[in-house]
């Protein structure tokens, strides 16, 4: 009633942002004070919440919040050096953990519990109604997908199936950045190579196609690329983003930010690209024009699924959803990861030159470096699973949300409250770790065991999570990361740009990127590696 009624003012009268805001607040305020629980006895107020900021009447923090952007810097340093803390907004409490053992008593004692996710502006648009698994709250609709993405999509035999893929890929870049310097000494942005990389493994796995388009001439990606994962970057920068209309949905009207606007031309984009090949192979599939046909990529056994009762198992929507969700999943995480790890190894040259000695020892010149190398090069998965702790791509991981009241350390956490695992909280926390802001891979390797990977169950920092939300592509995600730092460091040699004595490692003020995108000195290894041009003059 109360978001009518303000498109209708605001039709008659025009009406600046911020009298809306308060129009808007006015009306939620009578909203909330209306549906007040009337059993005093039972509210939070009388519970032993986590500490956090004084909350006002109503509204709690969130006009503090919005006083300052971005948010989640806000919330970062709200709770820095707390093992937890209470926020609330609008009518939620958000639960800020910077306890590596408060993060295991959430995720695995009360795993049950905190099971589900938050509904927001952005997470709908993305998953075209809460059909696919990442953003969908806990249910049927949920454990049909993930049991889809689980046994069929990233299951051990498809990813062994679909290796040649990736080691194709893997070539092509390696052939796309060998173009990029055919003169010794050029410069290269190291950020647009990565995240073609990452979007080049998603799209050829999922939809069998190396381009939307023609790509570009020199092998790397084309202006359909470059809009498909700029659109992608876009959309997971939205995600949990703190919009206050997800919290005051009265604010809805709005838009502050633009915040809606920007998520759904993004989803417009990946869609753009997406729905014509998913529709045109489900015409073939389902059509019976090529029943039998060996099935390759992900939409083809999305197609081909059926139910026990011979039904199509999936709707043209869901698997369109889950496509899209395989993109979000994959496309960040490896190439924000990579980037730093270049620009800390240029930084420290002795970290560098102890990597590639590895994968001279191990894989040697005459090859360029396998899936089936990795479990020997424990330096390497080092770097990454380093590059991961201190470097994450977003502050927080995606929110856990309570389906019933709950006591977890001695701690009342209401029903509908968002729990939140703080990337940097965990993977910067002193009491973990020694130096936790220098960056030292030999860190992961000091119990003299060579068996590293990036995943961490015991949640000292984020990488896939654990418990029923756990990330059902760890494994894929952790192959596409050893394998992009691998080749670059194989096949080519690094040095910082002219006139650039040490790699700037700020970080942008509105995320967690690089303030300036990598672009660094590469030569080819011409006498070290020969099987680089051997293979380029294969290709």
């Amino acid at each position: 009633m109360a978001t009518n009624l303000m498109i209708s003012l605001e039709t008659i009268f025009p009406m600046s942002n911020t009298l809306l805001f308060l129009i808007s607040l006015f009306f939620f305020l009578l909203h909330s004070l209306a549906f007040q629980p009337k059993d005093k006895t039972t509210s939070a107020s009388r519970r032993r919440l986590p500490p956090g900021p004084i909350p006002s009447p109503i509204v709690g923090n969130i006009l503090t919040m919005l006083r300052h952007k971005p948010h989640f810097r806000w919330i970062l340093n709200v709770s820095e050096r707390k093992d937890i803390t209470c926020i609330r907004l609008g009518g939620t409490h958000v639960i800020v953990v910077n306890s590596p053992a408060l993060a295991r008593e959430f995720l695995k004692k009360h795993d049950a519990t905190f099971a589900t996710r938050p509904c927001t502006i952005a997470t709908d648009y993305s998953s075209r109604g809460y059909l696919s698994v990442i953003f969908t709250p806990w249910g049927d609709q949920w454990k049909k997908m993930r049991r889809v993405m689980a046994s069929e999509v990233l299951s051990p035999a498809r990813l062994r199936l679909q290796s040649c893929l990736r080691e194709e890929e893997a070539d092509n870049l390696v052939r796309y950045v060998y173009n990029c310097c055919k003169n010794a000494g050029e410069v290269i942005d190291v950020r647009r190579l990565v995240r073609y990389y990452s979007g080049s493994v998603i799209r050829r796995m999922t939809f069998g196609v190396r381009h939307f388009g023609d790509g570009g001439e020199d092998g790397g990606p084309g202006e359909e690329e470059v809009e498909h994962v700029e659109a992608a970057f876009e959309a997971l920068s939205m995600f949990y983003a703190f919009c206050p209309s997800d919290f005051m949905p009265s604010l809805r009207c709005l838009d502050l930010g633009g915040h809606e606007k920007r998520i759904r031309e993004a989803t417009r984009v990946t869609q753009k690209y997406h729905d014509p090949l998913i529709d045109e192979r489900l015409e073939k599939r389902r059509g019976g024009k090529e029943e039998g046909e060996k099935t390759e990529d992900i939409v083809d056994v999305l197609v081909s699924l059926k139910a026990s009762d011979g039904s199509w198992l999936l709707t043209a929507e869901e698997i369109k959803a889950l496509a899209t969700d395989l993109m979000y999943a994959t496309v960040d995480n490896p190439s924000n990861a990579v980037e730093w790890a270049l620009a800390e190894l240029l930084n420290q040259p002795d970290l560098l030159q102890k990597a590639v000695d590895e994968l001279d020892r191990v894989v040697g010149p005459d090859r360029l470096v396998q899936e089936a190398d990795f479990p020997r090069l424990p330096f390497i998965k080092a770097i990454a699973r380093e590059a991961l702790r201190l470097h994450p791509i977003s502050a927080f991981n995606p929110p856990h949300v309570a389906m019933a009241d709950a006591i977890v350390a001695g701690y009342f956490i209401p029903k509908g409250s968002q729990v939140l695992l703080s990337r940097f909280g965990l993977g910067r926390n002193p009491k973990v770790w020694t130096d936790p802001l220098r960056f030292n891979p030999d860190r992961h390797l000091e119990d003299g065991s060579e068996n590293v990977e990036i995943a961490e169950p015991d949640l000292r920092f984020i990488s896939f999570t654990t418990g029923r939300r756990g990330c059902v592509g760890a494994a894929l995600g952790s192959v596409m990361t050893y394998m992009l730092l691998a080749r670059l460091l194989q096949a080519f040699r690094w040095s910082p740009a002219p006139g650039v004595e040490r790699i700037d490692l700020s970080e942008e003020k509105t995320s967690l990127y690089m303030v300036s995108p990598l672009r660094e000195v590469i030569s080819r290894l011409e006498k070290r590696c020969h099987s680089v041009q051997e293979f380029l003059l294969n290709f």
